[in-house]
Order: C-alpha cells, then sequence, then structure tokens
C-alpha cells in the first residue's frame, strides 16, 4: 500500500550520549549514532499518537563521534538477587559519547492498523483527513515552543539534551567525517508497540557516509 508521507526534522544535542551496543555485555559501548529506535522514541516524546507511524529516515552527524569512559552506581533489576536485598549497588564501567549534535529526519504516515485503536483515536481519525499532516503541524508547532510529552534523552534517561529545537544555522554536518561501518546496528525489540513480545531486530551492513547515517527500509514500517 501507498502512503502520502509527511516529513519531520529537528535538531538535538548534549553533553553525552548512550546508544548502547547490546553486544558490549556489562562494561557497555555505544554505538556510533542513535538507533532506529531511539530516534523514533525521541521524536514520539515530542508527539505521540495511535493514528500514525513515524518511520525514521537518517540522522547527520553535525559532530565527530568522540568515546569516553563512564563510571555509575548501578541499582537496577541486573543485580544479584542478595545485592538487591541488602540494598547493594556496584560500579557500572560504559564508553560513552560526548559534545554529540546531530539532525534528525523521520517520515509520518498513517496507521494501517485501525482496529486496534483506543475508540478516541477512532474518532479523532475519523474526523480528520489526514492523520500525517495533522501530525506533522502539531509535532513543529510544540517542537518551536520546546514542548514534550515525556523527557528526551540521549540513550540513557540521565544524559538529557542541552538542546532540542529546529535546525540551527551554527551547527552543519561533518560532511568530511570519514566512512564509519558499522557491521550490525539494533533495530528495535518491541515490534508492534511496548505491549507487543520482545522480538530484537538488527540491520546489518550499515555505513556513516559523509556524516549521514541512512535507516534501511522495510515493508513492514517497523
Amino acid at each position: 500500500m501507498i502512503h502520502k508521507t509527511y516529513p519531520v526534522e529537528m535538531e538535538i544535542a548534549g553533553n553525552t550520549a548512550m546508544w548502547t551496543r547490546p553486544d558490549s555485555g556489562d562494561s557497555p559501548c555505544s554505538y556510533p549514532a542513535p538507533t532506529y529506535s531511539a530516534v523514533r522514541g525521541l521524536f514520539e516524546s515530542i508527539l505521540w499518537g495511535p493514528a500514525v507511524l513515524v518511520i525514521p529516515r537518517k540522522v547527520e552527524l553535525c559532530t565527530a563521534p568522540q568515546y569516553h569512559s563512564y563510571v555509575t552506581n548501578y541499582g537496577g533489576p541486573l543485580r544479584k538477587s542478595g545485592s538487591i536485598k541488602k540494598g547493594n549497588n556496584y560500579q557500572l564501567y560504559a564508553t560513552v559519547l560526548t559534545d554529540v549534535c546531530y539532525r534528525l529526519y523521520a517520515d509520518v504516515i498513517p496507521n494501517p492498523d485501525k482496529a486496534k485503536f483506543p475508540e478516541k483515536a477512532q474518532q479523532w481519525d475519523h474526523r480528520t483527513t489526514s492523520p500525517g499532516h495533522a501530525y506533522q503541524e502539531m509535532f513543529y508547532r510544540r517542537l518551536k515552543r520546546g514542548q514534550s510529552y515525556a523527557t528526551l534523552s540521549l540513550g540513557w534517561s540521565e544524559f538529557t539534551p542541552s538542546y532540542f529545537g529546529p535546525f540551527r544555522d551554527t551547527t552543519q554536518v561533518c560532511a568530511d567525517l570519514p566512512d564509519i561501518h558499522i557491521p550490525s546496528m539494533l533495530r528495535g525489540v518491541f515490534q508492534q508497540g511496548y505491549r507487543s513480545n520482545y522480538e530484537a531486530v538488527y540491520d546489518t551492513d550499515l555505513c556513516i557516509h559523509q556524516g549521514i547515517l541512512e535507516y534501511p527500509v522495510r515493508g513492514d514500517c517497523r
């Protein structure tokens, strides 16, 4: 099925970012650029609705990837049961990115799975001739005002952005950046929404070329 697409774009920057590679184990290391699902999450943090799907297309790196060692006291559910009972944390060592800036691009299309819409979403969909266009207009309005439904983060929740909003004239794509090859990159783990079953999906043989990472197009829009 051919859908009319409505492009949306934004810029985001921050002091620290972590796009975790699942293969890096208990000393996590970041990918050099945001994952597909992370970009989708950033757009949906500003505006989300069940009547549309946000399809990330590409990310432009406006700063070269710089890695840095990071240590934090971990108190999450992955601790040993004894440590959880005693309230003991442990030091988690990670390799993160510093001084990041990205330009993000996505397309918005109508969600074809209308049967699963909540009642209010179905009512809104019946009243709206173009859900994608409506989303696009509301997204840019909220972006310019700095509004979001959820706190944006650059991967880990403690890594909040120093800026998010429309493109700034002072930022430029790192077009002279050497090619960075990514053999495998996590695309997402909940392919039909957060209530669906866990299913890790990967993209392979990716490359950041002239500062641009393009996400492969898939037929299932996920």
